[in-house]
């Protein structure tokens, strides 16, 4: 029992990490129709992006906010520079995939090249050890999940009521008819960009928080997560993203106490195969 309890603090902190990186990603692709799979190579930027401000002597806490903002400027960026211009030009989802991925490679590697491929930590404590039961968590972890429920509860505040929140559904729903209702559709994205790209540069950060030791590719195998979540909850749905986070959270990590943690991914898509066999749509999509 003891083992269960610690594995589901762990599969806790997990889907409070994939939540964040999640939610982010599934906003970006219902609004702006861009698979973006650089969107991990940005909370590499934004993870980076802490550590130097957290380098230079400020708390970590800080260097979350530094993130914030990098993660909203690198993925602005993209949209103006890269990936408006192939949707401008026409070019087929496919290519805009690639293109991401290519992205994915130039910011990763750009940032081997200057801060070096070598493991990296934040100075920073862990803080004391709480327990409830079994449960055995560090107070900076306890923080981190708050820091995810008050993102979530945010998110759902935006989409719910504001009119920013009703304008980016629109658009996710349909572009053209949102413009025809006097939505201006190129500035919602642009901001659901800014946003989605923040949210990118806090889930780098505390994903390294988390593993206590990065790299510039240390995300890689996280974005395989991010998308099982987002396609498990159901692809461009926020809520399912924080379902999918959940249930891929806990079921990776509980799995790796009692089998293999080598093998704890694979078993996050056997649930996303599972699932997407009975009802391809996601939890939460709507049947088509």
């Amino acid at each position: 029992m003891s083992l269960l309890l610690a594995s589901i603090g762990f599969g806790l902190i997990t889907s409070a990490v994939l939540a964040i990186a999640s939610v982010g990603f599934t906003l970006q692709f219902a609004v702006t129709d861009v698979l973006n799979l650089a969107f991990a190579a940005v909370m590499t930027a934004g993870a980076f992006t802490a550590y130097l401000v957290n380098q230079a002597g400020y708390s970590i806490w800080l260097g979350l906010v530094a993130a914030l903002v990098a993660g909203a400027v690198l993925s602005v960026l993209l949209n103006y520079l890269v990936y408006t211009p192939f949707q401008r030009r026409g070019s087929a989802p496919i290519t805009l995939v690639i293109v991401s991925l290519g992205m994915a490679l130039i910011i990763e590697f750009g940032i081997a090249g200057i801060a070096g491929g070598v493991g990296v930590s934040y100075r920073m404590g862990q803080g004391s050890t709480v327990k409830a039961g079994g449960l055995v968590l560090t107070t900076v972890q306890l923080v981190i999940i708050a820091i995810s429920l008050i993102v979530m509860a945010g998110v759902h505040a935006l989409l719910r009521y504001t009119k920013l929140g009703k304008a980016m559904r629109a658009t996710a729903a349909n572009r053209m008819l949102a413009r025809n209702c006097g939505i201006r559709a190129g500035r919602v994205i642009g901001i659901t960009w800014a946003v989605t790209g923040a949210l990118s540069g806090l889930a780098g950060t505390v994903f390294a928080i988390d593993i206590g030791t990065f790299d510039p590719t240390s995300t890689d195998i996280f974005l395989v997560l991010i998308l099982a979540a987002v396609f498990l909850g159901g692809p461009g749905n926020a809520y399912g993203a924080m379902l999918g986070a959940l249930v891929i959270g806990l079921s990776t990590e509980v799995s790796a106490a009692y089998i293999a943690a080598d093998y704890k991914y694979v078993i996050a898509f056997v649930a996303l195969l599972a699932m997407l066999a009975v009802r391809p749509s996601g939890l939460l999509g709507a049947r088509t």
